[in-house]
């Protein structure tokens, strides 16, 4: 049996197990880079795996972290420019639930292309 020279291993019983460690991250991860895990695990079982082993998974998971953040923001700011909020001071009743539409709308987005594919 040829055995990499770059791995220990551990003899467990009549098995010779390799020590591997999962380096975990600095950054603890964002709702989206979450989301997007929970679905990976839950949809796309053998790539969350792969991932996970070969290292790539939190990089991934940041990097749709922040393409998201940054794709909620743009698309808020592109929504509020086609139909204005109403003036917060006169009727902030109305001025909040049309912010919360606008945010719906835009996490509906979101998700769709980024976490949910």
């Amino acid at each position: 049996m040829n055995m990499s020279s770059n791995l220990n291993y551990t003899q467990t019983g009549d098995y010779l197990l390799p020590n591997l460690t999962l380096h975990q991250p600095k950054t603890p991860l964002g709702k989206y880079g979450r989301m997007r895990r929970t679905y990976l695990m839950n949809h796309r079982p053998v790539l969350y795996n792969t991932m996970l082993l070969n290292g790539s998974l939190y990089p991934h998971l940041m990097e749709v972290e922040q393409t998201a953040e940054s794709r909620m923001q743009q698309t808020m700011a592109q929504l509020l420019k086609q139909n204005p909020a109403p003036d917060k001071e006169q009727n902030q009743m109305a001025w909040v639930q049309h912010m919360n539409s606008l945010k719906a709308q835009t996490e509906e987005l979101v998700l769709t292309e980024l976490i949910y594919s």
